[in-house]
């Protein structure tokens, strides 16, 4: 398959071309969401909303807004990007803020998640969180990665940030989502190679906190206790499960086909958000769950790949971080729709209805591509997969040639 340029004016020497098989598996993927939802939402939006095709439109609406953040991630150079790299982190910690004031921030079942413009849309600023602390965080590394291996003292920066972003996304009784940005900017750290020393009392204090944080809700630990004990909680807190599994048992290896097992999919509570993968799976079988899967592994082993081979280390953390947070978020809900984990608020990226993780979806999508295509940052030296190949363990202890 040929690659296609986003610069055609550009001079050939200087020019790297866009992976084109991450832009088709990126639309891709966009397109099998799309789909499913226009299958599997008709009967929610009827009954709640009197209109068929209500989450289709919204989403539709937010596939347009996200494909021009893909546009602008992907065309603007890297380096015009990186300056506004702290103004977007801030900015995304301050609209985490805002979902707490009257007014503007809209309380849905007790949490304080979204920041509501009357009659025009609202919008998750854990979302955006996402794709702000891996661009944060690739910054910083790229920026102090000298300082990191000489001293300590830049290296609390970036700790900081994340913990703020944590504890921020907690206050919103978002803690699936807080969880998730902490392995993430964990995952970050452990790729640039910091020391992970100050992770040590935070693994000791885990445990006694996350039983805290679990006992601190009742549906936190009615989930827990859920997924340990699914046969007890099916027809209370473990039905949305419950249905979920007999919706994709129903789709045997070749699925339902379009139209049919829908009362199946219906009987799934909200199926539109974050269960929306067990339509899928009903529909097309075992089969179409194996497509899914191989195309979601492409999908990332092209974004790594990208990192990997990436000139500007920025961008290479980046893209890095992003294709890992679209990978994992894909795996988790998947796990938490066949029962393999307890219930989460992690929605299925491309596919779940919503217009925050859509519109941050496709521009994490659009910074990879630029990450494909981008020039080589002098400052940045060597790409990821060289360092990897400079680094040798000798005695349990890690050296790095220049």
């Amino acid at each position: 398959m040929g690659e296609y340029r986003f610069f055609p004016d550009r001079p050939v020497s200087n020019y790297r071309k866009s992976d084109s098989v991450f832009i088709v598996c990126s639309l891709l993927l966009w397109g099998l969401g799309i789909f499913t939802l226009y299958v599997c939402s008709p009967g929610v939006g009827e009954r709640f909303f009197g209109n068929k095709n209500y989450f289709l439109n919204r989403q539709i609406v937010s596939s347009v807004v996200g494909f021009f953040g893909l546009i602008f991630f992907a065309v603007v150079p890297v380096k015009k990007i990186r300056k506004f790299v702290f103004m977007f982190a801030v900015i995304s910690f301050v609209l985490c803020i805002l979902a707490f004031l009257p007014g503007i921030g809209s309380e849905r079942k007790g949490a304080s998640r979204w920041i509501v413009i009357p009659h025009l849309f609202s919008f998750q600023p854990s979302e955006l969180v996402k794709f702000a602390i891996v661009m944060y965080l690739a910054h910083m590394f790229d920026a102090h990665s000298s300082e990191y291996e000489e001293s300590s003292k830049e290296f609390i920066y970036p700790v900081v940030a994340l913990l703020l972003f944590v504890v921020v996304i907690f206050c919103q009784r978002n803690l699936s989502t807080g969880i998730f940005v902490f392995a993430l900017g964990v995952a970050m750290f452990i790729l640039s190679g910091a020391s992970l020393k100050w992770l040590i009392p935070f693994s000791i204090l885990a445990i006694p906190a996350a039983v805290i944080l679990v006992s601190m809700e009742e549906y936190r630990l009615m989930r827990i206790l859920a997924y340990i004990f699914p046969e007890k909680f099916r027809l209370t807190a473990g039905y949305q499960t419950s249905a979920s599994e007999r919706a994709i048992g129903s789709g045997g290896i070749w699925g339902t086909g379009i139209g049919d097992g829908l009362e199946r999919i219906s009987a799934i509570p909200e199926i539109q958000t974050d269960y929306i993968f067990a339509g899928w799976a009903t529909m097309m079988g075992l089969f179409g769950v194996t497509s899914y899967f191989i195309l979601l592994v492409v999908f990332a082993c092209r974004g790594f790949k990208i990192a990997l081979n990436c000139p500007d280390r920025f961008a290479a953390y980046g893209s890095f971080g992003c294709t890992l947070c679209i990978f994992c978020q894909s795996v988790f809900n998947c796990a938490v729709v066949c029962g393999a984990s307890p219930t989460t608020g992690i929605p299925l990226p491309f596919f779940s209805s919503g217009g925050s993780s859509l519109i941050i979806t496709l521009c994490m999508c659009g910074f990879i591509i630029n990450a494909s295509h981008c020039d080589a940052d002098k400052e940045s030296g060597q790409t990821l997969k060289n360092k990897f190949d400079n680094i040798e363990t000798i005695g349990g202890v890690v050296v790095e040639y220049e």
